[in-house]
């Protein structure tokens, strides 16, 4: 790739990174908030986001199925996607918090 190819690439990428930015959040809104939880509450907190994405992707994926007119396939693919990103990274937190865990109880103190 050429240099000015590149510098088109990268001057669309941060026209899209505004416009996205500009837009408002469509869903849940994700607290930034820091300090406001214990740990435990955050990761209750995280589960229960997961499942809501996944219950809207079941919903969603229903009524389409039935022929309701307002629901389209694009809108019900997104929301099954982003319940699929949601659990596989609930996924991988899991798998991180159980490798950390086996690491503290294998250390000898």
């Amino acid at each position: 790739m050429s240099t000015p190819a590149i510098q088109s690439a990268l001057q669309q990428m941060q026209g899209l990174a505004t416009q996205a930015a500009a837009q408002p959040l469509k869903g849940a809104h994700v607290s930034t908030a820091v300090g406001q939880g214990s740990f435990g509450s955050e990761l209750q907190a995280s589960i229960q986001r997961i499942n809501r994405l996944q219950k809207t992707a079941d919903t969603k994926a229903m009524a389409f199925q039935a022929g309701e007119p307002n629901i389209e396939l694009n809108d019900v693919m997104v929301d099954m996607q982003k319940a699929s990103v949601a659990f596989q990274m609930g996924l991988q937190v899991r798998n991180r918090l159980v490798t950390a865990y086996r690491d503290v109880m294998n250390m000898q103190v």
